[in-house]
């Protein structure tokens, strides 16, 4: 049955408003560190910020997780929105205890994929609205143009260099980023202001999780595991390292992750056809570990040549398991169960993982064979795809337990 929010248009205007948010998070994530570096910070105070950011996001996700069940969906949106205007304007200090502090409440995105409290809200309102067999596929346009715009807005990084030619100072080039952040945030909620309200008998249907509660559990787990695997290359540590190991310029990086994310982009579609192949989990499982295996080539890579060719082929494969994923999880929980409470109790433990990992990274960045954390989310993340696999082996979406029948 499709929901409130299924109609072509209030598709479209939740894939835009993705698309707004992407664009932010696109250059956010690499000029941070950058501004971070140029205000006198080093590699574990921005490990520090990273971390602060991703366990504010988590905390704030649980939130969303428990209201989304008997609240307004449109004015979750509406205040997550405003957070990321908030968060713009914050970043704008030069205080590391205020700009931490603007991560951990804020709307900051250090790793550049999607995470936050608007995800399980975004992810719902498609959930509602796609069939069995036509939900994977909705993930997939909705991950393509996050991905997308989130590469063009890692071209924009280049920007403050671009500014500083101009004969602007390079601090206040950086400061003019994070308000363009925070007109970004303005934009997301007028999109979110013209999607409908739920009806009343329908915000209250929902019920927390039943029957998929275990499974939904061990998920929960296992990508908790793939998060703080993740954590130790979370985009603003990756360009850091970059910056520093190899004198890599802002521009070239942003021109760098503009590429990495269109290739990363132009997996999703892909991992659809797969999936409808071969299946959700083992589209996840057989193109996450060859991705594993390039980031653990990249650590001992003798030049940046090398290295940014096993990272490009690692982002060709690695985020194939985005779409997949959420609909793998939608897909196991049953009608009368609420969508947002899933998306929720998998995203925060993801969240909270993520949040450890990034201090922990920025004093392994500073060791002498630096590429240690490359090595540690690439064996981690090999060890999560086998256990997912064998996790998930008699636990199948309806799409395929049909076409098996």
């Amino acid at each position: 049955m499709r929901g409130p929010f299924s109609r072509p248009s209030d598709i479209l205007l939740l894939l835009v408003a993705r698309g707004v948010r992407g664009f932010g998070d696109g250059f956010a994530a690499i000029v941070l560190p950058a501004y971070l570096v140029a205000i006198g910070f080093g590699t574990a105070e921005v490990g520090i910020v990273a971390a602060a950011s991703l366990f504010g996001s988590a905390l704030f996700t649980l939130g969303v997780g428990m209201l989304a069940p008997r609240h307004e969906l449109r004015h979750l949106l509406l205040a997550g929105a405003a957070l990321m205007v908030a968060t713009g304007l914050g970043l704008t200090g030069e205080n590391l205890i205020w700009i931490a502090v603007v991560g951990f409440v804020g709307t900051i995105n250090p790793s550049g994929g999607d995470v936050g409290m608007l995800v399980p809200l975004e992810h719902t309102m498609l959930a509602r609205g796609a069939a069995d067999r036509e939900r994977t596929k909705v993930f997939a346009r909705y991950s393509l143009i996050g991905a997308l715009s989130t590469a063009a807005g890692a071209l924009a990084a280049a920007s403050p260099d671009l500014l500083v030619v101009a004969g602007i100072d390079r601090i206040v080039a950086f400061k003019l980023m994070f308000y363009a952040y925070a007109v970004l945030g303005v934009a997301a909620a007028a999109l979110y202001r013209m999607l409908p309200q739920s009806r009343g008998e329908e915000r209250h249907t929902s019920a927390p999780l039943g029957a998929s509660r275990a499974m939904v559990y061990r998920l929960a787990a296992l990508f908790s595991l793939d998060a703080f695997a993740g954590g130790f290359t979370v985009q603003s540590l990756l360009a850091l390292w970059l910056f520093e190991r190899f004198g890599l310029s802002l521009s070239a990086a942003s021109v760098f992750f503009f590429w990495t994310t269109v290739l990363s982009a132009l997996s999703f579609p892909l991992a659809g056809a797969i999936a409808r192949r071969i299946g959700l989990v083992n589209t996840k499982v057989f193109t996450h570990i060859p991705s594993s295996v390039c980031l653990i080539g990249a650590a001992f890579a003798p030049n940046l040549a090398v290295v940014l060719g096993f990272l490009l082929v690692r982002s060709a494969l690695a985020q194939m398991d985005v779409p997949t994923r959420t609909s793998y999880v939608m897909a196991v929980v049953t009608p009368e169960e609420c969508a947002a409470a899933a998306a929720s109790v998998t995203a925060v433990p993801r969240s909270l993982a993520s949040s450890i990992s990034p201090a922990v990274a920025g004093a392994l960045y500073g060791m002498p064979f630096s590429g240690l954390p490359l090595l540690l989310c690439g064996s981690l993340k090999i060890v999560y795809d086998l256990a997912l696999l064998y996790t998930c082996r008699h636990v199948k979406p309806p799409e395929e337990s049909v076409e098996k029948v």
